[in-house]
């Protein structure tokens, strides 16, 4: 995979640490984490005006980037396509509010943080599948498909969808910090979801 000249120093470490992403090293997956989460998460709170709300995007964010990392390349920085998803991900909640907050024909800004430039005005990308999705599949089809995962991810679903329990009751029983919970819960529900799209075909 061919890197792009034109990269900084620091967007050359970030396509280091999205190597080691893919091949499921979670300290890079955590690195990558630590660098951005403040930068998107005060993008994410000029747009949407409400500290919650930006936090949870912020950790859509990042679970939608971990999710599609093979889909990054390095011809242009990994901050500036995750900066995109952050952005498009909150134009789309924006708008499934009804929220004129922020004009979506706002073209550009730029992070004071980090001084990284970034578009609100980018194509929305197709929605995750919701927790609903989820709670409306067959109990036995559910557990079936959770079983298949590997222990960690089965572990986190059985405790949300099956015990009930909140991202802060997860986390304390797993003694994981709330974010790690709130992202490895969503790749769980990404992967949980294709195996029962691959069940329901093959039915």
């Amino acid at each position: 995979m061919e890197i792009s000249p034109n990269l900084s120093e620091n967007a050359r470490h970030d396509f280091e640490l999205v190597l080691a992403a893919r091949s499921g090293n979670e300290k890079a997956f955590a690195q990558l984490l630590k660098r951005y989460k403040d930068a998107i998460y005060f993008m994410l709170l000029k747009m949407v005006y409400n500290k919650e709300d930006a936090e949870d995007l912020t950790i859509e964010a990042f679970g939608k980037a971990f999710a599609n990392i093979s889909q990054y390349e390095p011809q242009f920085a990994f901050s500036t396509w995750l900066f995109r998803i952050a952005s498009n991900n909150a134009i789309d909640h924006l708008r499934k509010k009804r929220v004129n907050t922020v004009p979506l024909d706002t073209s550009t800004g730029r992070d004071s943080h980090t001084g990284i430039d970034y578009n609100y005005n980018v194509p929305s990308e197709s929605d995750n599948p919701e927790d609903s999705v989820i709670k409306t599949q067959n109990a036995t089809v559910l557990r079936k498909a959770v079983s298949m995962l590997k222990p960690r991810y089965r572990t986190l679903l059985e405790l949300r969808y099956f015990n009930e329990y909140s991202y802060s009751e997860i986390a304390e029983e797993l003694n994981l910090p709330l974010g790690t919970v709130k992202v490895q819960l969503f790749r769980s529900r990404e992967m949980l979801l294709e195996i029962i799209k691959k069940t329901e075909i093959n039915d």
